[in-house]
């Protein structure tokens, strides 16, 4: 994924790519948590467990906001997702799902960068100054990766396969 990241984003100076880690997710609840559980198991590994406060609140953001914005609409029974049961009917095999979204972390020479792939070719966009509502539930993600990173941006993949959005983080 690290070639699809494009401008305008900072130039990556392969030799000093010290780690890649990447997670597959489909569309379901646990997702989220699972990535923030990965996210959190390989900085401890890169021993950099101090960066897991900010990245860990970006990468959940980062793949809420692709789940539920870039991977189209939740499977239901008849269209892939687990089949509806009853009582007159035997189970039908559960079949599992592709990922979706894909959850990659790159540790570089005094960075570490968050990039997240899904298959949409909408643009991610950010709530206009001052049309937050302080109550609401959404629409806050990208406000809160801006704020929590040292940067972010996005770039549409080749051939019309969806997009990354990445967000960079220094590590010294």
């Amino acid at each position: 994924m690290l070639d699809q990241l494009g401008q305008p984003f900072p130039p990556v100076d392969l030799r000093t790519l010290s780690g890649t880690a990447t997670l597959g997710l489909t569309q379901r609840p646990e997702s989220v948590r699972r990535a923030r559980e990965f996210t959190r198991s390989t900085l401890m590994g890169w021993r950099i467990p101090e960066q897991f406060d900010s990245v860990g609140l970006v990468v959940s953001e980062l793949v809420t906001n692709a789940l539920r914005h870039g991977a189209g609409p939740r499977p239901t029974a008849g269209t892939g997702g687990v089949p509806s049961q009853s009582a007159a009917q035997p189970a039908a095999p559960v079949t599992v799902s592709r990922p979706l979204v894909e959850l990659e972390l790159m540790r570089c020479a005094r960075r570490l960068i968050c990039a997240v792939q899904d298959p949409s070719g909408a643009l991610p966009r950010t709530s206009q100054p001052g049309s937050m509502d302080g109550s609401a539930e959404s629409g806050r993600g990208l406000h809160l990766v801006e704020c929590f990173s040292d940067g972010w941006g996005w770039r549409m993949l080749a051939g019309g396969r969806g997009k990354v959005v990445w967000a960079v983080f220094q590590t010294d």
